[in-house]
């Protein structure tokens, strides 16, 4: 990669030397490509996508790329170097830009068949072949890319152990708060972490990877081994033709990237800088390159250009969790103090680093990294607002916003300003975050600053008065969740993958999407495409409720509501929740929604409660989703003596008609009997009261923190009307309201409010009513009880553990203590500000 920018940065160099002549000589069989995405090759991206240079490319530029031919020795004196093939090539300058290689500790048996390393293309297909025919697997590291290499074992079904010798995991990046939280949110995804552990040997037998023996004499049964220790400095080269190099590696170079031969320069990970250090990441490879490539154009050494060191900041997604390290995030700065916010049943901790005259100096963040892009820039100067404003979530109250100057350095990678970035914007009409990267690099390495990038270009066309499109996120980019919705629907697209390659962006360090696209992505296949969410890739899509078909709680447990249409239960139903309630000491407790509710099971006791809910005919009630939750019933005529019409059979029917309905939001209903509106009809999404001649319903209210009354769609129908009217507002809501939008404000947002509703559903002026009433009718048909079909897969029920080394064996630190004598959970204490 370093290389390969080389390259772009003296290709793009005013004025071109004269008679400027490039040969590339390479010793993988493949011209350069993107490293930082390696792991994204196990879920599909091809090696041609991953790659940094076309023949185009070299075209353009008359550049002699020499690919499988490695430079074997250099001749100083004579300027030349001779291949392995033993091709002679003189040069007047020579680059070194032989980055790394893996290191592998000596241990006995480490060159054993079934042991790899992590590094280059050829490496991953080793893993790959070799992980079908394995069960269990471990990765020797902890650090950025020994969890990649984790996260791709897993994704190929593979029991995964990550050995790491640090006492925790990303020593260098995070502080040990930060390690707690990333270790427990890495083992939930099933990958056993073990810290504080060396490796003594590897365990052969019959010539093939058995076990690994840890320093602790610990024997770990395993099928291959993936070493990801870190990385040693490729010098050889350099060593052989006695340039200096440091004592513990890496060719010795100066401000220029010059080493002690004047025609010799050295970039990237071979290289050890000015300030002593080896850099192992893009963006200081990126920046010696660029002072390499103006060494060769600029004549003169340009004091303005020179490289003398880089922070070590790091933003990235591992095995799906945001982590983040920058500037001095252990806080070793005298008389600084650390501003903290820890949630551990969330995953979430925040850690800022402020010195002794309140500039901000680092920071660690884990599970939550959005403020990354922002807080690093930032980094030496005064904070504009109290540390915890920036610590703290949104529901504990105003959250600070930062205001960037135009200096702050958003691409760290390219080293491209805030004020760049604006620049594209205003002065060459670039509209979106593609354009800003095609013209200013920016976002092109890591892409950890691809989301303030669109923020800010959001910001320029906003003061510019241009309007600007409401794409989901950055991977689709160009589309909101109802135009994905169509699209889904039309092409008959079952799956994520297929969605985001053919409609969307795989850019950046979230190519496999985001925790938004992903979950409302999930959403819309569940809706079109059936099949359980659990199974394949949809598993992967769903956030922590949908995943486990439960409702996560304050202190880790999770709560279990199975549906009770209409308000109805018999007395050996309630018999029976009861005896599930004692036998697992939940607590119980009837809900506004005529449901009773369970809290406090742990996710191991979630089949064996659904299996007696499902055994007495109790299914889920979908608490969990982004559904249908309940119809809510008075007694109706049937008891009341005012009732019109029989409320409790039709909150039933709806309620069993509507059951598993997915859409942008959560959706509840009533029905009352009469107009003494008992049940709360009009402050449902859809309400149906009772009148003398029919039915009147009620669309577009909600309760919560901006209680909206519905309004009245349509009077006295029949009840096939009804139904039919009903089907139509619920599919037309959920083919075009934008993700989390509830009825109320989709209402208020759709040109023509509830007129045009009213038109199309039963006017059909659109013409889509026979497509609405087809798109219900099939959900009608496919419904099945989501709990039911999990428990009946021995591969889903296998899901629910707390460890999935220990299946069976609770999460001990999910405690409870007792209230008004049912259990009441157990809390930790969150925000903690201390001073060092």
């Amino acid at each position: 990669m370093v290389g390969q920018r080389f390259l772009e940065a003296l290709t793009e160099a005013e004025p071109r030397p004269p008679g400027l002549r490039i040969t590339v000589l390479a010793e993988e069989p493949r011209r350069a490509y993107d490293r930082v995405h390696l792991t994204s090759w196990f879920s599909g991206t091809t090696a041609e996508e991953l790659s940094l240079c076309d023949d185009a490319f070299a075209a353009e530029h008359g550049i002699d790329i020499r690919l499988g031919d490695p430079v074997e020795t250099i001749d100083r004196a004579a300027r030349t170097v001779t291949t392995r093939a033993g091709h002679t090539v003189g040069y007047d300058t020579l680059v070194l830009a032989t980055g790394s290689y893996p290191f592998v500790p000596p241990v006995p048996g480490h060159d054993t068949p079934g042991c790899f390393v992590y590094r280059t293309i050829e490496d991953l297909e080793a893993i790959k072949a070799a992980a079908e025919r394995a069960r269990v697997g471990v990765v020797v590291g902890g650090g950025l890319l020994g969890l990649e290499a984790a996260g791709a074992l897993t994704a190929m079904g593979l029991d995964t152990h990550v050995v790491e010798f640090a006492p925790r995991l990303m020593a260098l990046q995070i502080d040990d708060g930060g390690g707690r939280v990333l270790r427990r949110k890495i083992q939930d995804l099933g990958v056993t972490v073990h810290t504080d552990a060396g490796t003594r040997a590897i365990v052969d037998r019959a010539g093939r990877v058995a076990g690994m023996v840890l320093s602790d004499g610990t024997e770990l049964a395993t099928d291959l081994v993936v070493f990801s220790a870190g990385v040693r400095p490729r010098d050889r080269l350099a060593r052989a033709a006695g340039l200096a190099v440091g004592e513990r590696g890496g060719i010795v170079v100066d401000e220029y990237c010059r080493t002690d031969d004047p025609h010799v320069l050295a970039i990237g990970e071979c290289a050890l800088a000015v300030d002593g250090r080896v850099y192992g990441l893009v963006a200081p490879g990126y920046a010696m390159a660029e002072v390499a490539a103006r060494q060769l154009v600029a004549g003169p050494p340009d004091p303005d250009r020179t490289f003398t060191g880089a922070d070590l900041s790091t933003s990235l997604k591992l095995l799906g969790v945001d982590v983040a390290g920058f500037g001095d995030a252990h806080g070793v700065a005298e008389d600084c103090v650390e501003v903290l916010y820890s949630d551990p049943l969330a995953g979430v901790y925040k850690k800022l680093v402020i010195g002794a005259d309140g500039r901000l100096l680092g920071g660690v963040l884990v599970g939550d990294a959005e403020a990354y892009a922002q807080l690093r820039p930032l980094t030496g100067s005064p904070l504009p607002v109290p540390p915890e404003q920036l610590v703290l979530p949104a529901a504990a109250g105003p959250r600070g916003q930062l205001a960037l100057p135009d200096t702050a350095v958003v691409c760290s990678c390219h080293g491209v300003a805030k004020g760049t970035i604006r620049a594209a914007v205003t002065e060459h009409d670039v509209v979106d975050v593609p354009g800003v990267k095609r013209c200013t690099k920016a976002g092109t390495g890591c892409g950890g600053c691809v989301k303030l990038i669109g923020k800010i270009v959001t910001e320029e066309l906003a003061a510019a008065g241009i309007e600007t499109r409401r794409g989901l996120c950055e991977h689709f980019a160009r589309y909101t969740r109802a135009e994905l919705y169509e699209i889904v629907r039309v092409k008959g697209i079952g799956s994520f993958a297929r969605l985001i390659d053919e409609h969307g962006s795989a850019e950046g360090p979230d190519a496999d999407g985001c925790e938004v696209c992903k979950p409302a992505v999930g959403s819309i296949l569940a809706s079109l495409s059936g099949g359980h969410i659990l199974d394949g890739e949809q598993a992967a899509l769903q956030d922590t409720n949908d995943h486990f078909l439960a409702n996560l709680q304050r202190n880790g447990s999770y709560s279990v509501v199975p549906r009770i249409p209409g308000g109805e239960v018999t007395p050996e139903g309630l018999i029976t929740i009861g005896e599930i309630a004692r036998d697992f000491g939940l607590y119980t407790k009837i809900t506004g929604g005529q449901r009773i509710d369970m809290f406090g099971a742990t996710v191991d006791q979630l089949p064996s409660i659904w299996q007696r809910l499902v055994a007495a005919g109790f299914e889920s009630g979908h608490a969990y989703g982004k559904a249908l939750r309940t119809v809510k019933s008075c007694v109706g005529q049937t008891w009341c003596r005012y009732g019109v019409q029989d409320s409790v059979a039709l909150a039933i029917e709806l309620e069993l008609r509507y059951r598993g309905l997915r859409s942008p939001h959560k959706l509840k209903s009533a029905v009352s009997g009469c107009t003494r509106e008992c049940a709360e009809a009009q402050s449902k999404d859809f309400g149906v009261i009772a009148t003398a001649e029919g039915w009147n319903l009620y669309v577009g209210g909600n309760g919560g923190t901006t209680p909206r009354h519905a309004e009245l769609l349509a009077s006295d129908l029949d009840h096939d009307t009804l139904i039919r009217t009903i089907d139509r507002f619920l599919m037309l809501y959920i083919r075009t309201a934008d993700r989390l939008e509830r009825t109320a404000t989709w209402l208020t947002r759709i040109e023509g409010g509830l007129d045009h509703v009213r038109a199309v559903v039963m006017d059909d002026a659109l013409g889509i009513c026979a497509d609405l009433d087809e798109l219900m009718g099939r959900h009608v048909e496919t419904y099945e009880d989501e709990w039911a079909a999990t428990l009946a897969d021995p591969e889903r029920v296998r899901r629910f553990v707390s460890f999935a080394n220990a299946p069976g064996v609770p999460d001990p630190t999910v405690r409870f203590t007792a209230e008004r004598e049912q259990i009441k959970p157990v809390l930790f204490e969150r925000l903690e500000v201390r001073g060092r």
